[in-house]
C-alpha cells in the first residue's frame, strides 16, 4: 500500500483555507516524525498504513505540516476537514486539540496558537457587548473597571450576599459577581439572590451610582439557556459561565440567543489543568480566542503574573486576543484581571494591561479592616490613581482606605 508524506515544509498555506496550529513538542523522536504523527492522527491517518486512503482524500483532508523549529511544529487542517453546522466548537476541538495527547510515543503536546480562516470566523457572533457595551451599561466610558468577588465563596444567605454588593457598590465598585462554586446552593437560592442583588443594584442606581453584578448560570447543556432566562427576570445585570466546565457551546448559545439581553462574564475555573504545564496541554490563548468567538463579554485572563495565579508579566498574548480589533470581525472583550489582587498591586497590573480591563478584587475587598465599603474605596482610589499616573503611595496621603490597605499588604 502506498506511503503518505504530511510534510509540506516552506510551502505557502493559504490563510483563508486552512485552520492552522502552533504546538510545543517534547519528544525523543525526530521532530518530522513527531510532526507527521500528529497530522496523521488528526486528518486522515492513523497508526499503521491503510487500505482504504486514496490519493484524492490525502490531498483534500490531510494535514499540512508546514513548519517545524527546535521544539514547535506549525500544522495546517483543510476547512473542509471541520463541520461547523453540527460539530461546531466541539468538533473544531476534537481535530486541533483531541487524540493527539495521548500519542505515547510523543511525550509532551501542547497547543499554543491557532488561527482560524475568515469563511469559519464569519460563522460567529462574537461579543454581544463586549467592552464597549459593557462601558456604555455602566457609563463608565474610559476608567478601568473595578469589581469584586463575593466573599466567602460560599455560605453568606442571599440579604447578606446583597448587603455585600451593595456596600461595594457604596464603595464607588463598578462591578461585582458570584465566585464559580456558587450557583443554587440551599443556604442561597439562585431565586433569592438574583432578586436580593437586583434590588441592591437597584438601591445603588437610585443613588447615582451604575453597577453589575454578574450571576453564576453555569449548569447542565440543556438548562443553561432556561436558567438564564429565569435569572434575567428575576433582575438580573449581567450573567456568568465557567466556560472549561460548561464548555464553549454553553457560552455561544447564550450569546446568539435573542432573549439573552445582558452581558456574558467567562470564568476559566479549571483552566489550569490544561494551561499550566508550559510543555503539555493547551495555553490560555486558543481558549481566550474561542471564547471571543463564541460572544462571552468579558474573560478572566489571570494579573498578567502580578497575582496569586501562576501566569508571566511578559506575556500580552491572552491580553492581546480580547483587545485586537484588526484580524477578526468582533466586539473586543472586557480582559478580567483577578486572583490574589489588593490595591498594592493595582498600579502594576494596570500598567501591563492598559485602561481597558477590569480589576477585580475579592479577599482584596473583604479583607480590608474597615470592611467591604472600605476596601472598595481603597480598591477605587488605586484604580484612580493608576488613570491619573500619580504613585498609590503618594495618593494614599489624602485617602484613608488607601492608606490602610499599602499598611496591611503592602505593594508591588
Amino acid at each position: 500500500m502506498k506511503t503518505y508524506s504530511y510534510l509540506h515544509l516552506g510551502e505557502d498555506i493559504d490563510p483563508d483555507s486552512f485552520v492552522i496550529c502552533d504546538y510545543r513538542v517534547t519528544t525523543e523522536m525526530p521532530m518530522e516524525k513527531a510532526a507527521e504523527a500528529i497530522a496523521a492522527e488528526q486528518s486522515t491517518g492513523t497508526w499503521t498504513g491503510i487500505t482504504t486512503l486514496n490519493d484524492d482524500v490525502f490531498e483534500k483532508y490531510g494535514a499540512r505540516v508546514n513548519k517545524i523549529g527546535k521544539d514547535t511544529v506549525r500544522i495546517a487542517y483543510p476547512v473542509a476537514d471541520f463541520s461547523l453546522e453540527v460539530g461546531a466548537v466541539p468538533q473544531i476541538l476534537s481535530v486541533i486539540a483531541g487524540n493527539l495527547f495521548g500519542l505515547e510515543s510523543i511525550g509532551k503536546l501542547r497547543l499554543e496558537d491557532v488561527f482560524f480562516p475568515k469563511s469559519m470566523l464569519k460563522e460567529f457572533k462574537g461579543p454581544k457587548f463586549g467592552i464597549e457595551g459593557i462601558r456604555k451599561e455602566l457609563d463608565r466610558l474610559k476608567k478601568p473597571l473595578v469589581g469584586t468577588i463575593v466573599k466567602p465563596k460560599i455560605g453568606l444567605p442571599p440579604k447578606e450576599f446583597a448587603d455585600y454588593v451593595y456596600e461595594a457598590g457604596k464603595g464607588g465598585l463598578t462591578n461585582s459577581k458570584d465566585d464559580e462554586t456558587l450557583v443554587d446552593q440551599t443556604f442561597c437560592p439562585i431565586e433569592d439572590r438574583t432578586v436580593a442583588v437586583a434590588e441592591a443594584l437597584d438601591r445603588l442606581e437610585s443613588e447615582g451610582h451604575k453597577m453589575m453584578h454578574a450571576i453564576n448560570i453555569s449548569t447542565a447543556g440543556h438548562k443553561i439557556l432556561e436558567l438564564a432566562d429565569k435569572v434575567q427576570s428575576w433582575g438580573a445585570r449581567e450573567i456568568m459561565v465557567d466556560v472549561i466546565t460548561c464548555g464553549f457551546s454553553a457560552v455561544q448559545v447564550l450569546a446568539e440567543d435573542p432573549s439573552i439581553k445582558v452581558p456574558i462574564h467567562v470564568h476559566r475555573t479549571m483552566h489550569g489543568a490544561m494551561t499550566r504545564d508550559p510543555l503539555h496541554g493547551i495555553s490560555m490563548l486558543p481558549i481566550t480566542k474561542i471564547v471571543r468567538m463564541c460572544g462571552g463579554d468579558a474573560l478572566h485572563i489571570g494579573t498578567l503574573g502580578v497575582g496569586k495565579m501562576s501566569g508571566d508579566p511578559r506575556d500580552h498574548h491572552n491580553l492581546d486576543a480580547c483587545l485586537d480589533d484588526i484580524t477578526v470581525p468582533y466586539r473586543t472583550v472586557m480582559p478580567v484581571c483577578s486572583g490574589g489582587v489588593y490595591p498594592g498591586i493595582v498600579g502594576r497590573i494596570i500598567e501591563a494591561s492598559g485602561f481597558d480591563v477590569q480589576i477585580q478584587a475579592g479577599g482584596g475587598v473583604a479583607g480590608h479592616p474597615g470592611g467591604v465599603m472600605k476596601g472598595a474605596m481603597a480598591m477605587s482610589q488605586a484604580v484612580d490613581a493608576a488613570f491619573e499616573h500619580i504613585p498609590v503611595e503618594e495618593y494614599a496621603k489624602d485617602h484613608e482606605e488607601l492608606r490602610i490597605a499599602l499598611e496591611k499588604w503592602g505593594q508591588r
